[in-house]
């Protein structure tokens, strides 16, 4: 009798499969020996070829089963109902055994391709580069982060079973929107179910052991026409919670080692604090409350309190966005943009903070405004100039997906947005008098400041802030640094 494997849908089953397996053996070879730096390299190898290799063999499965109904209902009762095996039958015998040594070769190909696959969803190029137009204002600004090679699954999923099924999860969804293109743009902060920080950024930064202040300086240019510099230097005052390493106080009094900080927002990006409690070491709890906003009781509920940890200070650690301000003063500074041609300052964040449909027109205006600006004297100078405003576009900015820093807040600090003045304010307080402090020497002391010479005379007991624009006199006090300093130029 014929064998069942002989009809139309086996034979195309067999033949999808030999390809297949071809394939996946040699692609398996070339990771093994080479490694992939695609991801859809990765696709290809451990999702799509296995997917051809399984419809193979389900086709042959399937003839087979087709195959054998046909022949029963032709010849009704001389084929039993189950396959009968005789291995003195060397025929029957050696087929047993070609099948038994193809299908453990094919499981062993199933495990280490699913344990490949496992891997290749795990990674940074995954992540980053599979959904390139959706990923890409957030793969890039973390090629350029302080944690660069930290992998993305150890902020966003960390350890333990449940959060990479809940991962998955959310995951299935993301693959929905970025095929049917249903992703909003650009993508919206905060991540709602974000790990807690205590469980991911707390393996490596561990909060017990911060003490003390640590030296920053910071150079920035004015926007006149010789971008005349103008230099802070501070003590930032890390400090600590925890009594047994150092002093408790400074700014990382906030984290929940001896103290407890929750708070209620009014909007969605967290810019917006109305309502703190505070619970110390001994247990007590104090509730400040803003003078305007104040929230009813009916909000006031478990549901609307968040626990403050890190990302609500740090909350761009890894997809920072900085601003044509920040980018060219840092440029300046590093002297990759000569501060001597005239007015650079202004001429270059306003060729940056412009709108742009795409970041080729973005581009070639940059090339075109300076060319325009500064003619044809220092050409060297002025192109070199070009070349760092395109790449500070090229990695901050990204109109296709309406990415820059206007649309994500950065908490660090109080430069250019309200980040620590959210609570910090000075205006809110509790029933008994109590205030949220806005004195600026509580988390940092100024020990020099100024252009030139004024660097080099330091004080140990902190310099009162003194305003880079002398023109504005005193009019500056009692604003917020955000309320001015936008990013953009002045």
């Amino acid at each position: 009798m014929p064998s069942l494997i002989q009809n139309w849908i086996s034979l195309s089953g067999i033949i999808l499969a030999a390809c297949s397996f071809f394939a996946v053996a040699c692609l398996i070879a070339i990771d093994f020996y080479a490694g992939f730096g695609n991801p859809y390299m990765g696709i290809l190898t451990y999702v799509v070829a296995p997917s051809f290799l399984s419809a193979g063999l389900l086709l042959i499965l399937l003839g087979v089963l087709l195959e054998r109904r046909r022949r029963r209902r032709l010849a009704p009762g001389e084929i039993p109902r189950h396959p009968r095996i005789d291995f003195n039958v060397a025929r029957q015998r050696n087929t047993f055994l070609i099948v038994v040594v193809v299908t453990f070769v094919f499981l062993i190909f199933t495990a280490f391709g699913s344990y490949r696959t496992y891997q290749f969803t795990e990674s940074v190029q995954f992540c980053g580069q599979t959904c390139h137009a959706v990923m890409k204002p957030e793969y890039t600004a973390y090629q350029n982060s302080p944690h660069a090679r930290v992998t993305c699954v150890e902020c966003h999923i960390g350890q333990g079973a449940t959060w990479f099924v809940k991962s998955k999860l959310s995951g299935s969804y993301q693959v929905y929107a970025a095929l049917f293109e249903k992703y909003p743009r650009p993508i919206p902060t905060p991540v709602r179910n974000l790990r807690p920080a205590q469980e991911t950024c707390e393996q490596c930064h561990w909060p017990q052991k911060f003490y003390g202040a640590v030296e920053k300086i910071r150079t920035h240019y004015k926007y006149d026409e010789k971008n005349s510099p103008w230099t802070v230097e501070l003590l930032l005052k890390v400090g600590g919670g925890d009594s047994t390493h150092g002093p408790v106080g400074g700014i990382h009094w906030h984290m929940n080692v001896a103290n407890k900080v929750e708070y209620i927002a009014a909007d969605e990006a967290r810019q917006q604090i109305p309502w703190v409690r505070i619970t110390d070491h001994q247990g007590h709890v104090t509730v400040y409350e803003a003078k305007e906003g104040r929230l009813k009781p009916p909000q006031v509920t478990p549901e609307a309190m968040r626990r403050m940890d890190c990302v609500d200070c740090h909350n761009r650690p890894t997809h920072i966005f900085r601003s044509p301000d920040e980018s060219v003063d840092m440029s300046m500074a590093l002297g990759r943009i000569d501060p001597s041609l005239p007015s650079i300052k202004k001429n270059a964040v306003d060729v940056l903070a412009a709108d742009y449909q795409t970041t080729n027109e973005a581009l070639k205006k940059i090339a075109d405004t300076l060319s325009q600006k500064y003619g044809s004297s220092n050409r060297e100078t002025v192109q070199r100039a070009v070349n760092e405003l395109q790449k500070i576009y090229r990695e901050n900015f990204f109109p296709e997906m309406k990415s820059r820093w206007k649309v994500y807040p950065n908490n660090i600090g109080h430069f250019q947005w309200a980040g620590c003045f959210r609570c910090h304010d000075g205006e809110h307080t509790s029933t008994d008098g109590k205030t949220i402090s806005a004195d600026c020497t509580s988390c940092h002391t100024i020990i020099a400041q100024g252009p030139g010479a004024e660097l080099k005379t330091l004080s140990a007991q902190g310099l009162e802030f003194q305003h880079p624009s002398e023109d504005l006199g005193d009019a500056w006090k009692g604003q917020k640094c955000s309320e001015c300093h936008n990013g953009g130029s002045m």
